[in-house]
């Protein structure tokens, strides 16, 4: 197992191949559906609610139940991936396939795709903090900052290649 602390770095993620299993500490931000979108958006305005650089992003709702990652390949996720990474967004974790202009663009800005177990109570135990962050008004589906200790998670995709 890798141990990987955000923020993380270029070389940092260099280093990590598809296959490698992980364990990621440190600050994770969370979103899917409603709020990945409009996390997008502003940062188009210039009105980001967060520093993307070096950042990972599981897709997940939070709720009292837990964390647990949703499909990837969802439009209004998937869709979002090559422009997050494109500002800074290095690890972004969820499950699913994802399409061959997604892998191209995580390769072209060095950013990796991680899948996890969808088993949320081992994952909320490894949870320490939760803040929401932004659009508040989503309910379980807001940008949610958390500070986490050892995610675990295997590289799906990496450097043009995935399992």
């Amino acid at each position: 197992m890798k141990k990987i602390k955000t923020p993380i770095s270029d070389e940092e993620i260099s280093e990590l191949q598809i296959g490698d299993k992980i364990l990621l500490s440190g600050v994770m931000y969370t979103g899917r559906d409603a709020a990945l979108p409009q996390l997008v958006e502003l940062i188009k305005k210039g009105k980001t609610p967060i520093n993307t650089n070096g950042i990972a992003i599981m897709h997940t709702a939070v709720s009292d139940a837990g964390i647990a990652p949703t499909t990837s390949n969802k439009e209004e996720i998937e869709s979002t991936i090559p422009f997050l990474s494109e500002n800074g967004v290095k690890i972004h974790i969820g499950k699913g396939m994802l399409n061959d202009e997604t892998k191209k663009a995580l390769n072209k800005n060095n950013s990796i795709f991680v899948i996890t177990p969808p088993v949320a109570a081992l994952l909320t135990n490894n949870v320490l903090e939760k803040e929401c962050v932004a659009f508040e008004n989503e309910g379980i589906e807001a940008l949610y900052k958390l500070k986490v200790e050892n995610i675990p998670g295997i590289v799906a995709i990496a450097h043009g290649k995935s399992i």
